[in-house]
């Protein structure tokens, strides 16, 4: 089978080291790849992620049989639709039904529509309205953007001024409209699922850590590291959100004329009253990719060609009862202004700890160097047979590391095993 990842990042490495594994992998390229994900497959040249005829063409041309795509904004954009039309099968779903990712507006009326619990929420079209609601509600409250945001579109408001000051920004920015939600109490966690319609097969659990610094404090990030599975969602609560959120989301879907395809994650909060949708990503979270892979014993590439094509069902997926945990290790200054092209040395070393994969995500080469290009730069993953064995080789190999300009929390894991 001929395969074409698209994607740059740690979870597209994640997917290239997983899916080159496969007995049924042909020829094997990436898109835009980088320089891990270019020890896996062959990146292809002259052809750009946005520009959709053209990868089609290239899709028509190299007579590729599966497209995985990595990133949400080309789902969003349609690439699966232009696919489709091509006759060439995608991994994703169509951008009808990656709007439970693209527009957060959407997913709230689609929850509100169909009693799928999640947060009590207002949406307003001009600021003076979204200051009322606040001063109405009080604080703590939440404050999203609608569309994409690279994990960054939120505000959790401790104050009614800080509230109403994430207001001023998404309007100041362009946003057409703002959503407020209601301060949910509780553990986040995350939910994977494999979607064909109305088939939800469960994909493995994680927990990430979203604020840049120590304590969970600083700015949030697009996720500064992450364990597999995580213990705060226990088969019990995995069940019920299945049953009460992720279930009766597919059926509206397919209800709406936009069947879902593709891997759903499910960002959830445990409350008292049980699970709470927070959020819809269309696509593998991004570091948690990077500790479900290690722990998938199953065959990547027959799981999603499965899925792509409808036949869901059949699919087998095996778990390894190991734990999996992940260190981000981001540009000094990220997620604000930061430096690139700082050289970077002692992967090898650091990928000879037992038990470790160093994935990298905002790399590239210049020269024989390997240097920074970008925020979240490499996934340090540990794995054991415990979460605490999975933590002790992940930081073991992230200080054998060699980059001065970078840094990483040194507490992942830390609710887990307090």
């Amino acid at each position: 089978m001929n395969v074409l990842l698209l994607g740059a990042g740690g979870r597209e490495h994640a997917l290239a080291w997983k899916l080159a594994q496969s007995p049924g992998m042909g020829r094997f390229y990436a898109l835009p790849g980088n320089p891990g994900i270019a020890e896996h497959a062959k990146p292809v040249e002259g052809v750009a992620l946005s520009a959709h005829q053209s990868l089609v063409a290239w899709c028509r041309a190299q007579a590729i049989d599966l497209v995985v795509v990595g990133p949400e904004a080309p789902l969003v954009a349609g690439l699966v639709d232009r696919l489709a039309e091509a006759g060439i099968a995608a991994f994703g779903p169509t951008a009808a039904a990656a709007r439970l990712e693209g527009s957060k507006l959407f997913t709230k009326e689609l929850c509100r529509a169909n009693n799928i619990p999640t947060a009590a929420f207002g949406r307003f079209t001009t600021p003076d309205a979204a200051f009322a609601y606040v001063q109405a509600q009080g604080a703590p409250i939440v404050v999203k953007a609608d569309g994409l945001m690279a994990g960054k579109g939120v505000v959790v408001a401790f104050t009614v001024e800080e509230a109403i000051s994430a207001v001023e920004q998404v309007f100041a920015a362009g946003g057409a409209e703002v959503l407020i939600e209601e301060f949910m109490e509780g553990e986040e966690a995350s939910l994977f699922c494999l979607v064909d319609g109305e088939t939800v097969v469960p994909f493995g659990s994680a927990q990430d850590h979203k604020r840049a610094f120590d304590g969970d404090l600083g700015p949030n990030t697009g996720g500064m590291g992450a364990y597999s599975p995580a213990p705060v969602l226990t088969p019990d609560l995995e069940a019920r959100a299945i049953a009460e959120i992720v279930v009766p989301t597919a059926k509206a879907m397919v209800a709406l004329g936009a069947p879902y395809r593709g891997i759903l994650y499910a960002g959830l909060m445990l409350t008292a009253a049980g699970p709470k949708l927070v959020e819809y990503n269309c696509r593998f979270g991004d570091p948690e990719c990077q500790v479900l892979m290690p722990r998938l014993e199953s065959d990547l590439l027959a799981v999603l060609d499965a899925t792509a094509h409808g036949r869901l069902a059949e699919a087998e997926v095996r778990w390894s009862p190991r734990s999996a945990l992940t260190v981000v290790y981001a540009s000094r200054g990220y997620p604000g202004s930061y430096q690139t092209g700082l050289e970077i040395s002692g992967l090898a070393e650091a990928g000879a700890v037992e038990g470790v994969l160093v994935f990298q995500a905002g790399t590239k080469r210049v020269a024989a160097k390997l240097v920074s290009n970008g925020g979240r730069v490499l996934n340090v993953t540990g794995t054991g047979r415990t979460l605490a064995e999975a933590r002790s080789r992940a930081y073991d190999a992230a200080a054998r590391i060699d980059w001065p300009e970078g840094f990483y929390r040194s507490d992942i894991g830390w609710r887990a095993l307090k």
